[in-house]
């Protein structure tokens, strides 16, 4: 995949952005165009200019790409013009005058709702505008931008359709979610063997590890990932959303999917973000109800928090451990991997499977209005940690509200009870000191007493975790 600029026209509404090539946007009407519109529209259609051309599998959509549809808007504009200019008929008829007065009073009361903008040029009418108004889609097409009832449109057609596909909407994070990168100069000396290509793990890594000279960086594709794209296909249409930048987010593309097989154009960078810092399913053609997210990093989708599935980061690098702080040594110093059956996203796969399973009952009937996997989710999350009481003890700082901190509010999520006082019936105290009194109660009562990370483990792995795994340590012995 070459990195470019700007991604090819099409989309996961790809027939209904041929038709924004094609000028016919939503149309009011057309009942209502007289016998020489109606010819206008025949000699286009012989012209093959049809919903059918929605597909660009050119990878580029380029200046001469721009300029073609920008003259195909401004033709079609002309010949709408056209129509309206009253000419007398040969035999001396005034008809077709009348018509085009008919016409006239149509055309305004059907003023242009400007549905979008290419370059700046309204796709239905042909009319410019210096405005910026609407959402910008450019991993669409560069210079597209829609307004948010066209916006509204498109997903609520784009959902009937995947509906009957009995497919929801998955979106990817790359970084620490699906791959992890480095540059080469960050390499520490116990990762040299990386760049060997005689060294015996280059076995081990082939097809997972992508040196990249041009980027000056290397690539490590998350164990189990393959098989993750190909089973989530059958049940997702998936889109890429990274906050890398685009030349990026198009390369690690093209090393998931070299033959477009899973994400064709829907691959989000920075760039298309609408608010800084932030990712957003503005940008996504997909209605929220129907749409997952896989994301190491919850703070970024601060306003969909309940379609986001937290995934534990993919450390291979000993960059990537630096970047986040922390002291142990990484995979790749380790010569070591996660497990293919065992790691993340074959944990996570499952989960996707069995939201998208609930969606689909076929007990709830083939009417699907109304479902949200969004509540399937919240479900099968709730099940992790049924049944079980917590209380926390010298994990929070002092004075702070205690049912406002992140590992309460994920306890609860899971389906934990929290508490701030013991009693017979709490079953766990989450602790990080052995001496304080609630670990010696939890001791004396024959309770579980473990440290923070247990429940951590439970939130990523999706299942209660073992507690003799997550004994807590007195800290005095490792002072």
């Amino acid at each position: 995949m070459s990195l470019v600029d700007e991604s090819p026209v099409n989309s996961s509404s790809s027939d209904d952005f041929a038709a924004f090539l094609d000028g016919e946007l939503e149309l009011d009407s057309t009942s209502d165009m007289v016998p020489q519109q109606e010819e206008d529209k025949e000699e286009d259609d012989e012209d093959g200019d049809d919903d059918d051309g929605g597909d660009s599998d050119d990878g580029g959509g380029g200046d001469d790409d721009d300029d073609e549809e920008r003259s195909l808007l401004i033709e079609r504009t002309k010949r709408r013009k056209i129509t309206l200019d009253g000419t007398e008929e040969p035999n001396g008829s005034t008809s077709h005058i009348e018509q085009t007065e008919v016409l006239e009073v149509s055309v305004k009361e059907n003023t242009c709702t400007h549905p979008g903008f290419i370059g700046g040029m309204c796709v239905k009418c042909g009319e410019k505008s210096d405005t910026q108004s609407g959402v910008p889609f450019s991993y669409i097409h560069k210079d597209l931008r829609l307004a948010n009832d066209e916006i509204a449109r498109l997903r609520d057609k784009d959902l009937k359709s995947l509906l009957r596909r009995k497919k929801l909407y998955l979106v990817l994070d790359l970084d620490h979610t699906l791959l992890n990168s480095t540059r080469f100069s960050d390499l520490t000396q116990d990762e040299g063997y990386l760049m060997d290509p005689n060294d015996p793990m280059q076995d081990v890594l082939k097809d997972n590890l992508f040196r990249l000279p041009f980027m000056h960086m290397a690539t490590k594709l998350r164990p189990f990932v393959h098989t993750f794209l190909k089973e989530a296909s059958n049940l997702f249409e998936m889109y890429i959303y990274t906050m890398g930048e685009r030349a990026y987010a198009l390369e690690m593309a093209n090393l998931l999917d070299p033959g477009r097989v899973y994400f064709d154009s829907r691959v989000i960078a920075q760039g298309d973000c609408t608010q800084k810092h932030q990712k957003g399913l503005d940008v996504v053609l997909g209605q929220e109800s129907a749409v997952l997210i896989l994301d190491d990093t919850e703070q970024v989708w601060s306003k969909h928090k309940d379609n986001l599935i937290s995934m534990e980061r993919y450390h291979f690098f000993a960059s990537s451990c630096k970047q986040f702080g922390y002291k142990a040594k990484s995979l790749s110093e380790l010569r070591s991997d996660e497990s293919d059956t065992d790691g993340a996203l074959a944990t996570v796969l499952e989960v996707l499977k069995r939201v998208h399973s609930m969606f689909f009952d076929p007990e709830l009937g083939e009417n699907f209005a109304g479902r949200d996997a969004r509540q399937m989710l919240s479900v099968v999350r709730s099940e992790v940690l049924k049944g079980c009481k917590i209380v926390f003890s010298r994990v929070f700082p002092t004075k702070f509200q205690a049912d406002n901190h992140q590992l309460w509010m994920m306890a609860e999520r899971l389906g934990a009870t929290c508490s701030t006082e013991v009693d017979s019936s709490v079953t766990h105290v989450i602790s990080t000191d052995i001496g304080t009194e609630k670990s010696r109660w939890a001791i004396n009562e024959n309770k579980f007493l473990v440290e923070p990370r247990w429940l951590e483990a439970a939130n990523f792995l999706w299942k209660r975790q073992p507690e003799d795994k997550f004994p807590v340590k007195d800290i005095k012995v490792n002072r």
